[in-house]
C-alpha cells in the first residue's frame, strides 16, 4: 500500500487520524553534537509526509500544531516522531513543509533523469547516489568523466526538461512480470505490498518510493557542478536541480559583487588580481620571516651582551611576532647549557606555543609544572620542553615559578 504522499506529490494538506502513539526517542545532532532526544512515536491512519527511503530524507511538517521532527517507514507503516503526545483515535490535519518537499522531489526526479541519460549515452551506470542539504552526488561506475562528456550530458538532460516530457507512477504487483523490464538496484528486505515505479516517458522506467514531479519542466534547469574520485575506481558526479540552481546563481552573483569591490576589478580580471595578491603575500611572508629571524638574534645578543643578565631570560610575543622558529632562534642564540630560556607566543590570555630550554634536569622537572599551569600539550627531550597551550593566563605565575627555582639553585 502507498502512502498518501506517494499517491499525490503535491498534495500540501491532508486530513487522518490517530492510529497509535508511544514513547519514543530519537538521536538528534544539537550544536554539533549528538544527542538523544525523548518524545512520541505516532502512526497515522495515513500521511502526506513521506518517510525516508530510497535515497530521499524525510519530510517535516505538522500534526495539528505539533511540529514532526522526524518521519521513518518500519516495513508498511510510516512512524512519526513528535515531542508532544497525541490521543489515539483524534482526527487530525496534517501540514506539509511544502519548500523542503518540493526541493527533495526536484533534486530525487533530476537524479533520475541524469543517471538515465548517462547510462543511455555512455553506459556509465548509477550504483548509489545521495540527496544532500547543499548538493546531490550521483556515483557512476567509471574512473573518470571528461568534461566534454559532462557538458554533453548537462546539455541533454536540460533538453529533455525544456520538452515537458510527463511522469507517471504506476503500481505494479511483485509477480509482475513487468517487474524484471524495470531498472533497479533491488528491493528492501522489509519491502511489502505492490511496488512502485516511476515512468519518465520514453526515458526511463525506474523501481523507486520516493516522491517525483509529475513533469519534467517543474525540474526548471540541472547544473552539473563537476566530478570528484569516487571509491572503487567509481566517479562522484555532483549536481543541483531546479530552486537548487537559482540559490546557487544568487549567492555566486553575491559572492562576485564583494570581491568586486574588495578587488576594485570587474569579474573576469578575479582570478589573476588574486594570484597577483596571492605572489604579493608569500613576498612579504617571506621578508617578514627574515625580519624575525634577525629580529629573534638581536635580542638573544641584547641579552648576552647584559652584564646583570642572571641565569634565566624571558620574553612573550603576540602569535604574529612569533612562532617556533623565532622562539628557537632565540634560545639557539642565548646558549642553554647555563641559562633557563622560557619564551612564549600568542594571545595575552588565550592560546599559544611555549618553549622551555635549559640545562636538562631543570627543564625535565619544570616542563610538566608548566604544561600543568598553562593548561597545555607538549614533550621535551635534551633540555628543550615545548608545546601548545590553551591559555597564557597563568604565564606571569609560570615566570615567578621558574625564577624562583632558578634562585633556589644559586
Amino acid at each position: 500500500m502507498a502512502f498518501q504522499c506517494q499517491r499525490d506529490c503535491y498534495m500540501q494538506e491532508f486530513v487522518t487520524s490517530v492510529v497509535a502513539c508511544s514513547p519514543g526517542e530519537m538521536k538528534q545532532e544539537i550544536n554539533g553534537k549528538k544527542e538523544t532526544v525523548k518524545g512520541f512515536n505516532v502512526r497515522l491512519q495515513d500521511t502526506i509526509l513521506f518517510p525516508e527511503g530510497g535515497g530521499q530524507p524525510d519530510d517535516h511538517g505538522l500534526i495539528g500544531d505539533v511540529p514532526v521532527l522526524r518521519v521513518t517507514r518500519q516495513g508498511a507503516e510510516a512512524v512519526h516522531f513528535v515531542s508532544s503526545a497525541l490521543e489515539v483515535g483524534q482526527e487530525v490535519q496534517l501540514k506539509l513543509d511544502w519548500e523542503r518537499r518540493f526541493d527533495h522531489m526536484q533534486q530525487h526526479s533530476g537524479q533520475h533523469l541524469v543517471t538515465a541519460i548517462a547510462e543511455s549515452m555512455f553506459g556509465y551506470k548509477t550504483t548509489s547516489w545521495e540527496l544532500g542539504r547543499q548538493r546531490s552526488t550521483i556515483e557512476l561506475d567509471t574512473p573518470s568523466m571528461k568534461p566534454a562528456q559532462m557538458e554533453a550530458l548537462e546539455a541533454a538532460v536540460n533538453e529533455k526538461i525544456r520538452a515537458h516530457v510527463p511522469v507517471a507512477v504506476q503500481v505494479l504487483s511483485l509477480d509482475d512480470p513487468a517487474l524484471e523490464k524495470v531498472r533497479s538496484r533491488g528491493l528492501p528486505d522489509d519491502a511489502a505490498g505492490p511496488i512502485r515505479i516511476i515512468d519518465i516517458e520514453g526515458i526511463d522506467v525506474n523501481m523507486c518510493c520516493g516522491t517525483h514531479v509529475s513533469n519534467l519542466s517543474h525540474l526548471q534547469v540541472i547544473k552539473l557542478l563537476g566530478t570528484e574520485k569516487g571509491k572503487k575506481n567509481k566517479t562522484n558526479l555532483l549536481f543541483l536541480v531546479g530552486n537548487r540552481v537559482l540559490k546557487y546563481a544568487e549567492k555566486s552573483y553575491s559572492t562576485e559583487r564583494s570581491l568586486v569591490s574588495l578587488l576594485k576589478t570587474g569579474p573576469d580580471d578575479h582570478v589573476d588580481t588574486v594570484d597577483k595578491i596571492q605572489k604579493t603575500v608569500k613576498g612579504l611572508q617571506k621578508s617578514n620571516l627574515g625580519l624575525l629571524r634577525d629580529m629573534a638574534v638581536l635580542i638573544a645578543q641584547n641579552f648576552k651582551c647584559n652584564p646583570e643578565r642572571g641565569n634565566f631570560f624571558t620574553l612573550h610575543k603576540s602569535g604574529k611576532e612569533g612562532d617556533n622558529e623565532f622562539m628557537s632562534i632565540i634560545a639557539n642564540e642565548i646558549g642553554t647549557e647555563e641559562t633557563l630560556v622560557f619564551l612564549t607566543v600568542g594571545e595575552e590570555k588565550g592560546p599559544g606555543l611555549f618553549l622551555l630550554a635549559g640545562p636538562s634536569g631543570k627543564v625535565s622537572e619544570l616542563g610538566p609544572r608548566v604544561l600543568e599551569m598553562l593548561q597545555g600539550k607538549g614533550a621535551g627531550k635534551n633540555g628543550r620542553f615545548q608545546g601548545k597551550v590553551n591559555s597564557m593566563a597563568r604565564r606571569g605565575e609560570v615566570e615567578t615559578l621558574i625564577q624562583e627555582h632558578c634562585k633556589n639553585e644559586q
